[in-house]
C-alpha cells in the first residue's frame, strides 16, 4: 500500500538523518527566523468552496520562504465537482486527477492550481480554523499542514517538517502532537526524530 511504502521511506530518511545530522545549519540564523509572503498568482476569489492553502506557500508563514511555482489547496470531497464549475467559469483549464485525490488546472495565464480534495475527519476543523496570510489568504495551521506532510512523506515534505518545527515555540509543538496522535498516532514517534532533528538546525 502507498501508505506503507510512505512510512518505510520516512524511517529510511530519519535513520540516515539521526546518523548524519549535526547541530547548526549552513544558514544564518536571522534567514532561519525570517519571513516572506508572496502573493500566490493564482487568483481564487471566484472560487465558492471554502479552502486552505496547504503545500509549499503554506510553509511560508512558518519558515523562510522556498520558491515554489504552483499553489495547492486543499477542500473537502464532497466539494470537488463545485470547484471544478467555479475554476471553469474562471477560465481554469483541467488538467486531470492527482494520485493523492483532486484535481490539477492550469490557469488563464498558465498558473498552476492543484486541488486536493479529502474527506479525512479533521478536513472541517483545518477549513473552519485557518491561518491568514498578509493579505488575507485562508492558510492551514502548522497541525494540519504537518499532518498532510506526513502522509506525502516525500523527501522535501520531511525537509519542511523539521525546518518549521525547529523553530516552533512548545506550545505550537504540544498543538502538532495532539493533532498528530489523534490523527496519525503511528506517527507519533516519528514526529519526535523530525522535531529533535529541527531542533538542531538551530543550535
Amino acid at each position: 500500500m502507498v501508505s506503507e511504502r510512505v512510512t518505510e521511506y520516512r524511517r529510511k530518511y530519519l535513520e540516515i538523518a539521526q546518523r548524519r545530522a549535526r547541530p547548526g545549519s549552513g544558514s544564518s540564523l536571522a534567514f532561519l527566523l525570517s519571513r516572506d509572503w508572496s502573493e500566490p498568482a493564482v487568483d481564487l476569489r471566484d472560487l465558492s468552496t471554502p479552502f486552505v492553502i496547504v503545500g509549499a506557500v503554506a510553509t511560508w508563514l512558518y519558515m523562510p520562504q522556498r520558491v515554489t511555482h504552483d499553489l495547492d489547496i486543499l477542500i473537502r470531497a464532497q466539494d470537488g465537482p463545485q470547484a471544478g464549475l467555479d475554476l471553469s467559469a474562471a477560465g481554469f483549464i483541467l488538467q486531470g486527477r492527482l494520485s493523492i485525490g483532486g484535481t490539477s488546472w492550469k490557469g488563464p495565464h498558465g498558473e498552476v492550481l492543484d486541488v486536493i480534495e479529502s474527506n479525512e475527519e479533521w478536513v472541517d476543523d483545518a477549513l473552519t480554523r485557518p491561518n491568514r496570510s498578509p493579505s488575507g489568504l485562508p492558510v492551514v495551521t502548522l497541525p494540519f499542514l504537518v499532518l498532510l506532510k506526513l502522509t506525502a512523506g516525500r523527501g522535501q515534505d520531511l525537509v519542511d517538517i523539521q525546518r518549521m518545527l525547529g523553530q516552533a515555540d512548545d506550545a505550537a509543538l504540544d498543538e502538532v502532537r495532539t493533532v498528530v496522535r489523534r490523527f496519525r498516532p503511528a506517527d507519533a514517534e516519528d514526529l519526535e526524530s523530525l522535531i529533535a532533528l529541527g531542533k538542531l538546525e538551530y543550535q
